[in-house]
């Protein structure tokens, strides 16, 4: 719906609903503000690891397998932004910084590192959108955009879910000191969740 020019003048991609609760509105611009910062970091997660691993067939070709879809999230993100008319976070470019620097960082490590960073991280996510979902179960479904929001938030869970999965197969888990590694990456990304849900 938000990438086919088609919808682009339909409510559900262009209206905020406003017979929702002010509980419900800090929910929605918590939820949107850290899920674009997200898919901002995301991408230059990427990025930082194709620009030490782009020269490896395989694995670069991986990574910019994911990064192409994490492009897409981002766009889809700075639209639902755009249309709930949620304030972004102040923290932007931080996000592109530490996403860049961690992406390098752990391709410098190696290829499992770098897997390992994605296992990490995608685990996070998506255990992040599934406590989304539930938050907007209790949302008025009569305005067409909360229905095509979980349908977004789900989608773009389970292409989480998938690039997790990618990293396993591609032995994430061999990765020097992985329970470490995957513990701190964790760790860093719930405390950007919260820093960004707020500020």
């Amino acid at each position: 719906m938000y990438t086919d020019p088609l919808h682009a003048a339909e409510p559900a991609v262009t209206t905020t609903p406003l017979n929702i609760t002010p509980e419900q509105r800090a929910a929605l611009d918590a939820a949107l503000r850290v899920d674009q910062a997200g898919e901002v970091a995301a991408n230059y997660i990427y990025k930082g690891q194709l620009c030490v691993l782009g020269h490896d067939r395989q694995t670069g070709h991986l990574i910019q397998e994911m990064w192409d879809q994490e492009k897409k999230h981002l766009a889809v993100m700075d639209k639902l932004q755009l249309q709930h008319r949620i304030r972004p976070t102040v923290l932007s470019e931080v996000a592109k910084v530490a996403g860049f620097g961690l992406g390098a960082v752990t391709a410098l490590m190696g290829k499992e590192a770098a897997m390992a960073c994605t296992e990490a991280v995608e685990t996070v996510i998506g255990e992040h959108y599934d406590d989304q979902l539930k938050e907007f179960e209790s949302f008025p479904q009569d305005h067409p955009s909360i229905p095509l929001l979980r349908d977004v938030v789900r989608e773009f869970r389970d292409d989480e879910l998938e690039h997790l999965d990618t990293a396993v197969e591609h032995f994430s888990q061999r990765a020097p000191a992985h329970a470490l590694l995957s513990s701190v990456v964790g760790a860093g990304c719930k405390v950007a969740i919260e820093l960004c849900k707020r500020i």
